[in-house]
């Protein structure tokens, strides 16, 4: 009997110094092995006449040398021309050897594949692949088409395919432990290959196969391991959901007079989707296991009501609420507003920050830990060791995609009084296409909040070259003559807050020698956080009429009579940070504009963005367009979501998978639990991203 391979160094070829070098491919094990796939594929199994070929299209061909020589210009080549019955073509070799040279002697026959393109003789491959046919004797075309793998250096294509090919033997002979995870009766119902069928096939596709299926994604073999890596992944969420709602949480009755004391301050009424909200939280929130929910709203919808209508129900019986937000200047927004509905009502409102320190801070841990403060705002100071709370009920964390997520569930923790552990409202306002949350927020039940309040008014958007900048600052003046206010902001694409600063003071200083009537003021990110809050509090009261800023007024300023935006280097930004932007106008009855003051020429993806900007206000539609533009590692911040270390499936062509793999992983979880860590094992490893949480 022949014993079986569990590991990669009983594949012949491979040794322990091999092993290492594989390493670089995130090759560890067998399995690892096996899922490292061609990224595409080379049709070497039919012959070319010369007369066919196409530029940029690779091909083999076979024909006679006509002629070879040493050609010299900028760099020394061989130039052979060769020869069929449709046409003549040349092969250029810019390092060669005399022996090389001598294998084109005219008369000889040569076999070669490569990519022509145009050269100084017409079409020309360069470095083609070659052999020598002896005359009279045709070698045999290849069967299937040639798999082209990720390699490293010292690793050759030609290595990889050879091994490839002995441990592809190994898997027919069925010597190799590699179990088909997914249920038999499933292959049948969604017409899936097995495992070992996909793999064979997509290291070695016969020949006739149509390539252009391959490179879509779109073949059965691939469709079946896209399917299980995804699987794979949905699955590390549910596990991970189902560790925190193992927990027990405090059961909150909806007790409904805290709510109607805070609605009967407010000179509005919510709207309906933000009742409709509150009323799924409420639901959540009198479960006896812990709420796990995204509350996704466009910009201005009016999150933060329905927070503190979810605390509500958490204060009311006689629980802690933390609000974290990843910013000072978000955060400050939300103290603002939470202590404005809840202080009349009697409840004490605290704050942490990392710049509240010495004898503050110290006041604020020891309110914190006897329950003196009952809703508590701050940074991620918030999870910081000594934070102590006396019973912490609801954590709400605001544009989470900014946290990591043992952040947020380190949070969590913090609550766990009396073996109990807090209820937890995410909000964000980035609009997350579907397909992202499906995928990166499995382990959270989703709330959209899809209407705006009344009185908002629509902003017109526009894209005008700096070429034009004195228009513009013309166009601000006019603005704030007739008594409304506006923003100037400014980008920088490096990263340093200090050039940030720099470029924001130059640019207030040119505005006011610009509009010396003009009352305007500067705030950016390296101002305490008491000038920022003054300067914020100023414009809003309208003592300022232009406010120039970097980024940082990107969140939760509301200034209802700025109807103008500049955003100066739009082409720099994000589309959901563009959008989060412009949502800082329009928040009032006046009608709005929003202009993208851009340095020309413009990047194809920069135009494509703006084009977004000017064509919708629609929160979902531009982040749906930023995922096709971006991505979506960079939407979501990807370091935090799992979705880089996708090996085989790719989130935008395979989209319309997820309401299959949903399902599949809501079955697979029912009745196969056995196959649920293998699963996870096998495509996640020991990346496995919450484990540790």
């Amino acid at each position: 009997m022949t014993a079986r391979v569990s590991q990669l160094t009983d594949i012949k070829g491979i040794g322990p110094r091999l092993a290492e070098q594989l390493q670089a491919l995130n090759i560890f094990n067998l399995t690892d092995w096996f899922f490292h796939l061609p990224f595409r594929y080379e049709d070497r199994s039919r012959i070319t006449p010369i007369g066919g070929l196409q530029p940029m299209r690779p091909a083999v061909i076979q024909g006679e040398v006509r002629a070879a020589s040493v050609v010299f210009g900028k760099r020394r080549s061989l130039l052979v021309k060769l020869q069929d019955h449709s046409g003549t073509v040349s092969l250029r070799f810019y390092h060669f050897s005399a022996a090389q040279k001598q294998q084109f002697s005219t008369g000889n026959i040569i076999r070669c594949y490569g990519e022509p393109r145009r050269g100084a003789s017409g079409l020309e491959l360069y470095h083609p692949e070659y052999q020598l046919l002896e005359e009279g004797l045709d070698a045999p075309l290849e069967a299937l088409l040639t798999p082209v793998y990720p390699a490293t250096d010292g690793i050759s294509q030609q290595r990889l395919r050879i091994l490839h090919e002995q441990s592809l033997t190994l898997l027919r002979q069925q010597q190799v432990d590699l179990n088909d995870l997914l249920p038999a009766d499933w292959l049948q119902q969604w017409q899936l290959p097995t495992l070992e069928q996909a793999l064979l096939f997509l290291h070695q596709p016969p020949a006739d196969t149509q390539l252009s299926t391959l490179e879509d994604g779109k073949h059965p073999a691939q469709k079946r391991l896209i399917l299980e890596e995804l699987l794979a992944h949905q699955l590390s969420l549910h596990r991970l959901r189902a560790q925190v709602q193992a927990h027990q949480a405090p059961a909150l009755a909806d007790e409904q007079s805290l709510k109607q004391q805070l609605l009967a301050q407010l000179p509005f009424t919510p709207t309906g989707a933000q009742q409709r909200v509150v009323s799924e939280i409420a639901g959540d929130l009198s479960k006896p296991y812990p709420m796990l929910r995204l509350v996704q709203g466009d910009v201005g919808s009016g999150k933060t009501l329905v927070a503190a209508l979810a605390a509500c129900q958490a204060l009311a019986a006689g629980y802690q609420v933390a609000l974290m937000a990843p910013t000072e200047i978000l955060a400050e927004q939300h103290l603002h507003n939470l202590s404005g509905w809840f202080e009349p009502l009697g409840i004490a409102c605290g704050w942490l920050a990392g710049k509240v320190k010495g004898k503050a801070r110290q006041q604020a841990l020891t309110d914190i830990a006897n329950g003196a403060v009952r809703l508590v705002v701050g940074t991620h100071a918030l999870f910081q060791d000594d934070v102590e709370f006396e019973n912490l009920g609801l954590v709400i964390v605001d544009e989470q995609h900014r946290f990591g997520v043992h952040q947020r569930l380190s949070l969590r923790e913090k609550g766990r009084q009396q073996g109990l552990s807090p209820h937890q409202l995410i909000m964000t306002a980035t609009p997350i296409p579907r397909t992202l949350a499906m995928s990166a927020y499995a382990d959270l039940d989703t709330s959209v909040i899809d209407e705006l309040p009344p009185g908002r008014s629509p902003i017109t958007t526009v894209a005008i070259s700096d070429q034009r900048r004195d228009e513009v600052i013309g166009r601000v003046d006019g603005a704030c003559r007739e008594g409304r206010q506006a923003y100037w902001v400014c980008t920088l694409i490096e990263e340093s807050e200090a050039l940030q600063c720099q470029a924001a003071e130059n640019t207030a200083e040119e505005l006011r020698e610009a509009l010396p009537h003009l009352r305007i003021g500067l705030v950016h990110g390296r101002m305490k956080p008491a000038e920022k809050a003054n300067l914020m509090a100023a414009f809003k009261a309208h003592e300022l009429d232009l406010l120039v800023a970097t980024t940082v007024i990107e969140v939760g300023v509301d200034v209802p009579n700025a109807s103008l935006m500049i955003i100066e280097n739009p082409e720099r930004l994000g589309l959901a940070q563009l959008h989060q932007l412009r949502g800082r106008v329009g928040r009032g009855a006046a009608k709005s504009h929003c202009v993208l003051l851009y340095k020309a020429p413009l990047s194809l993806t920069s135009k494509q963005r703006l084009q977004v900007m000017r064509d919708s206000q629609d929160g979902f539609y531009i982040a749906e367009q930023d995922l096709q533009i971006r991505g979506p590692g960079e939407l979501l911040g990807t370091r935090q979501t799992g979705l880089q270390m996708l090996r085989i499936a790719d989130l935008q062509r395979d989209g319309d998978l997820l309401p299959q793999v949903r399902t599949m992983a809501e079955q697979i979880w029912q009745h196969h639990p056995e196959a649920v860590e293998p699963l996870i094992r096998r495509w996640l490893g020991d990346a496995e991203r919450f484990a540790s949480v």
